[in-house]
């Protein structure tokens, strides 16, 4: 039986009126008119004036899509099931096991990827559906709709046939030839694509909200409508916290845990307590109450903020978080206006700002706060020497120290060298150069150094450079290969006792020798199987519990790895893990070839802010509570996150739970106070208060939802699940947490819509694709090939990553430099940002042979060369005449005196602008250089990693949607997502 066609509105007869729009929601679907909402606020923004460049909207792809169907009830064009699945028997739970992904849209080409000119999926003309603009109408915000179908297959040849398809315009050969003659099939026409065009992406999501806050400063009072994490925005502090501070997973609270359910969102946040403000916003108040200290609440314990109400004629201010009514102490007292406010308010910083900070007093210091100091630890094994660790460490921390704006003042700085003994160094400003002092007895370690172990850096400086200068001729002969890690770390714990600072520990191998040693336990047999969770855990609790004695201290461990076989991350990684650090690796590293990144690193590490010795506590409003945190951090109680360092990258996660119903008259608060010791050795207590609105409606929490938030936390909650659940079942649980938000949308805002359309939120519209990206992540995807170390470095990154770092880890950043157009390339004056052209979508398909890119996503960057690249182009900023003639070798782009070169090198440090620079780039030639492979295992939105394109993914999401939507329905197919 023939496809049927969607049932489409039927235009109002004569005398009849038509029925009226919901609001925010399509034309098409007046006939079936979804939940009606209260009429106090619109559900979606109104379409805006103008749509950035590259989005071309919905209306192509509904157009192209008009006559499919995807399993409407009563239609015969269902499109199967993926291969490998099959019929289920119904059952109470809804669970998703493995299938084989769909078959490829095409054969590959010789280099292992599609032929360009078939990979744009073709276009379709179709009946505009009535209520969609033309494609050349007015662009569309609000709810994204789509009618996905399976992706059509390529037509294979027969099975004498010679090629299965040539190059475009290659001869091709006669009707025929080389084959039996077979009876002509009757014709059937070409089933439609989707056209990857049209899906969704963070590139026009990101350049429509960027062009709406490049018109005016976004103010916090508004408390919805948060810019997005990606975009470069002016915040001023008008009583909520500014966001690059605290994000909410949605700025609209549900009344009841029962609503909350009922959507499947997370609710929680991301805080990153020290981020850093833009240059363009005011920086953050200082307030000293002297000896008293600032004003609390006696209850709860919350400090003063904008949201605590003054009564009795100032006598007496009442709690937002717990309600409490305190008294106002004699010294702060003062009267209040008609409308209830104090007078002095605005003079006041603690009452009209978001974000305050508060000199700490006696109670909360308990040792006397020093200056940080800087402790570097490094490997001077036979392999650190070999693979130049040694010579780039040593230029590395020298290159920290002395160029640029260097350590906060008041700093110290000490070295350590070890391999199976550990090495001091006095670096006192009175000596000539630095005396060393061995320590063979590892098992009773101590530090032999009273005086000169930690100076001053430029009192000492003829000190410490002639020793780091002369490191690697030290060490050039050493042909020890085992690094004693345990007793480095406990003499770090001794020489930085009672002051606190941060450990720099560079490691080249796993540790078997003294305390600490570790066994080699990697076995490949247990790879991609229920087991390999077991590698995920520590091997015994040595440097667990050597951790939990640095945060004790107040000192923090960043962990520099160089591993050129298994070293045991899941164990070693404790130590930055549990003390605030973060951990940095470099597999298979090669000093003249990796050494820039790390002095990138090194010396990015070193020059942001930094606090020691912090505590963490967030307040919620009654009814809300914190159920579980998420990041690097420890915690002796439920309630107090110990930081033993916090930097302005630090972002811990946290998970809210319900112990009662919110009152839906009031808005929900939110306080998040650190205490810390600054770099400079003064304590203080930074308060980010927040205040969003109560909501008993479902559509306005989708409509206030922050999607980037809201995957960073599922993200961290993956991860930390990990630890006790197979790798499969956290696939399956991500996915089907797509499909229940997705699913909740359609049932509870648009249930009036056709079974065969996909309704995306505006909010979440790109949530598909972000859950895509995290299943291809090395850190939840499955696969034999995928180390183990690696693995539990990518598990570490998404654990400590702030939303906007994972906003580029999910999709990542590709600039064409190919054809820079006027002032792109280079410094806006007004903005101080370099001007970007139209980034390019994630997809080999969009790339152009004949063109140049520079991608970022994970901190490296690539430079892709097409094979048609031209040669004016190579040699202005490459100084070459031709691809073959290319250094693929060089590890940073030219300073040639070229536009074009100039361009280049501003653009290429403007998207990676949390470094100090950029730390090196990789050029890989299309076609011709092997790299290519790890090149095209970042383009998310094609088929890698084990894993669906974009579009198979989205219409395996919607096949999903349907069977959930479909009130009575027997068989429920199984779909593919590893």
């Amino acid at each position: 039986m023939p496809a049927q066609p969607l049932q489409r509105p039927m235009a109002p007869t004569q005398g009849q009126s038509p029925q009226p729009l919901q609001q925010g929601m399509p034309a098409y679907q007046q006939q079936q008119p979804a939940q009606q909402l209260p009429p106090q606020r619109p559900m979606y923004a109104q379409p805006p004036t103008s749509q950035p460049q590259g989005y071309s909207g919905v209306a192509g792809l509904t157009q192209q899509m008009g006559g499919m169907s995807m399993g409407q009830p009563g239609m015969a064009a269902s499109p199967p099931p993926p291969p490998g699945s099959q019929a289920q028997k119904p059952r109470t739970r809804r669970v998703y096991p493995t299938a084989a992904s769909p078959p490829a849209s095409g054969p590959p080409a010789a280099s292992g990827y599609p032929p360009t000119s078939d990979m744009q999926a073709p276009g379709y003309p179709g009946t505009c559906v009535p209520g969609y603009p033309s494609p050349a109408g007015a662009p569309i915000t609000g709810p994204q709709t789509f009618v996905p179908g399976a992706q059509a297959p390529a037509p294979m040849p027969n099975a004498g046939a010679a090629y299965a398809r040539g190059p475009a315009g290659a001869p091709q050969p006669p009707a025929g030839a080389g084959q039996p003659q077979m009876p002509a099939a009757p014709y059937e026409p070409p089933k439609p694509r989707i056209d990857p065009g049209q899906m969704p992406t963070p590139i026009s999501v990101h350049t429509h909200d960027q062009e709406t806050h490049d018109q005016q400063p976004y103010s916090t009072a508004l408390k919805t409508n948060v810019p997005m994490a990606s975009t470069n925005f002016t915040a001023i502090d008008d009583g909520n916290s500014n966001p690059r501070f605290v994000r909410l997973t949605m700025y609209s609270v549900p009344h009841t845990e029962e609503l909350l359910k009922a959507s499947h969102m997370p609710l929680g946040m991301i805080v990153q307590p020290l981020a850093e403000l833009a240059a363009t916003e005011e920086p953050i108040k200082l307030i000293d109450f002297g000896d008293e200290g600032p004003i609390r609440c006696l209850r709860c314990k919350t400090y003063i903020n904008p949201y605590m109400v003054f009564i009795n004629g100032g006598k007496h201010f009442v709690c937002n978080i717990c309600r409490h009514e305190n008294d106002v102490p004699d010294d702060y007292f003062c009267n209040l206006d008609m409308v209830g406010r104090r007078l002095d308010r605005e003079a006041r910083p603690e009452l009209h700002n978001g974000t305050v900070e508060f000199v700490a007093t006696k109670d909360f210091v308990a040792r006397e706060p020093q200056p940080v100091s800087f402790v570097f630890a490094i490997d001077v094994t036979w392999n650190a020497v070999q693979n130049g660790l040694v010579a780039q460490a040593a230029a590395a921390i020298k290159d920290a120290l002395y160029s640029g704006p260097g350590l906060p003042a008041g700093a110290k700085v000490a070295i350590i060298t070890y391999d199976r003994s550990a090495h001091f160094y006095s670096l006192s400003a009175s000596l000539d150069q630095a005396q060393m002092m061995v320590v063979p007895d590892i098992h009773d370690m101590f530090v032999p150094i009273n005086e000169g172990f930690a100076v001053d850096p430029q009192e000492s400086r003829h000190v410490i450079e002639g020793l780091l200068d002369a490191l690697p001729s030290m060490f050039a002969q050493n042909r020890t290969a085992e690094p004693v890690l345990g007793a480095v770390v406990q003499a770090a714990h001794e020489a930085l006792r009672g002051r606190g600072g941060k450990l720099f520990i560079f490691q080249t191998a796993l540790p078997t020798f003294g305390p600490g040693s570790l066994k080699q336990r990697d076995d490949p047999k247990l790879h991609n199987t229920d087991k390999e969770r077991s590698l995920y855990e520590p091997q015994d609790s040595f440097y667990h519990d050597w951790a939990v004695k640095l945060v004790e201290e107040g000192v923090c461990c960043s962990l520099y790895t160089f591993p050129a076989a298994y070293m045991d991350l899941a164990t070693l990684s404790q130590l930055s893990t549990v003390t605030g650090g973060e951990l940095y690796t470099y597999p298979g590293f090669d000093g003249s070839r990796d050494g820039s990144r790390l002095a990138a690193d090194l010396r990015a590490d070193v020059e942001r802010a930094y606090g020691a010795n912090a505590v963490l506590r967030i307040r919620t409003s009654d009814g809300l509570r914190v159920d579980e945190h998420f990041g690097n951090l420890f915690m002796r109680n439920h309630v107090d996150v110990e930081l033993a360092g916090v930097t302005s990258d630090s972002a811990i996660g946290a998970l809210l739970q319900y112990d009662g119903r919110l009152d839906e008259k009031q808005d929900v608060y939110f306080q998040v106070a650190l205490l810390y010791t600054t770099s400079d050795g003064q304590r203080r207590i930074r308060v980010h208060n927040l205040a969003v609105p109560c909501t008993t409606l479902i559509g306005a929490m989708f409509r206030n939802a922050e999607v980037d938030a809201s995957m960073n936390l599922i993200a961290k909650v993956a991860v930390a699940e990990a630890l006790t659940t197979p790798l499969k079942s956290i696939r399956e649980k991500l996915s089907d947490r797509c499909v229940q938000i997705l699913t909740a949308y359609r049932r509870n805002c648009a249930s009036g819509s056709s079974p065969g359309q996909l309704i995306l939120p505006e909010a979440y519209k790109l949530s598909p694709l972000y859950t895509l990206s995290l299943l291809k992540s090395p850190a939840i995807r499955g696969g034999a090939d995928v180390p183990i170390d690696q693995r539990i470095y990518h598990m570490g990154l998404l654990r400590q990553l702030s939303v906007r770092k994972t906003v580029d880890y999910f999709y990542p950043t590709i600039v064409p430099v190919h054809a820079l157009a006027g002032q792109q390339g280079e410094l806006n004056e007004q903005t101080g940002l370099v001007e970007l052209p139209q980034f390019a979508r994630a997809s080999y398909a969009m790339l152009d042979p004949a063109g140049a890119y520079l991608l970022t996503g994970d901190g490296s960057l690539i430079l892709w060369l097409g094979r048609q690249v031209p040669a004016q182009f190579l040699q202005d900023a490459l100084g070459v005449s031709s691809l073959e003639q290319v250094d693929i070798k060089q590890r940073a782009l030219p300073e040639l005196d070229t536009a074009l070169s100039r361009k280049l090198l501003a653009i290429a440090r403007q998207i990676l602008p949390t470094r100090v620079g950029f730390a090196s780039v990789q050029i890989i030639r299309q076609g011709m250089d092997q790299v290519e492979v790890q090149f095209a295992s970042k383009l998310i939105e094609d088929r890698n990693s084990d894993n669906m394109t974009y579009v198979d993914y989205v219409c395996a999401v919607h096949r999903q949607i349907q069977v959930e939507v479909r009130p009575k329905g027997p068989v429920e197919p199984k779909w593919s997502y590893n």
